[in-house]
């Protein structure tokens, strides 16, 4: 009788441990499709700062043709910053009396200008610009978070040398698996004696 119980409990327990088994490998299968999908490549990253640039620039070109250059501002935002997700970190170049700017409000003031509570911002999309180059100094990535910095050079519309400027970027993918900037933060490059 023992053996009986024995043999009947080795039975079970390696007819439960093979019905388990396709379970715990479709549990893998699923896990490794959701951090596959959450991570980020450096492709990606690429294809955002010239998605970036391509609306900075074009934010520019509808003031100049007088259209409603901040309705292109706040899609601007709307489909490159985080800020549906949370808090941005935005620290934009042209900025010195409130540099750091966390809110929606007061990053389109930025690009966009004429906030009585950002007196400072002119405009930085309207300047306008006709290209924006990008020199990446390096990109990691970690898991679902990239991080970019290198140099921008802004191309002004109206003729002249281009602007170089100093950027971090970060960046993650939203639940539709967008990638977002959750920082942007650039300067002018140091210039000593200045």
């Amino acid at each position: 009788m023992k053996t009986f119980k024995f043999t009947f409990f080795t039975l079970f327990i390696a007819l439960v441990f093979a019905a388990c088994n396709p379970v715990a490998e479709k549990v893998q299968t699923e896990s490794a499709a959701t951090e596959n999908a959450s991570s980020i490549t450096e492709d990606e990253v690429l294809a955002i700062q010239q998605v970036w640039s391509e609306s900075i620039v074009s934010i520019g070109k509808v003031y100049l043709d007088g259209g409603d250059y901040v309705a292109a501002a706040e899609n601007h935002i709307d489909e490159l910053y985080g800020f549906e997700l949370g808090k941005v970190l935005f620290k934009p170049t042209l900025a010195s009396e409130k540099q750091f700017r966390l809110t929606k409000v007061s990053a389109l003031s930025y690009f966009v200008g004429h906030n009585p509570d950002y007196t400072e911002d002119h405009g930085f999309a309207i300047k306008p610009w006709s290209a924006i180059r990008w020199e990446s100094a390096g990109i990691t990535v970690l898991g679902n978070v990239a991080l970019a910095m290198g140099n921008y050079y802004f191309t002004p519309a109206k003729g002249g040398d281009d602007v170089k400027v100093e950027y971090s970027f970060a960046y993650v993918k939203d639940e539709n698996g967008k990638l977002k900037i959750v920082l942007h933060d650039s300067h002018l490059p140091y210039s000593a004696g200045h």
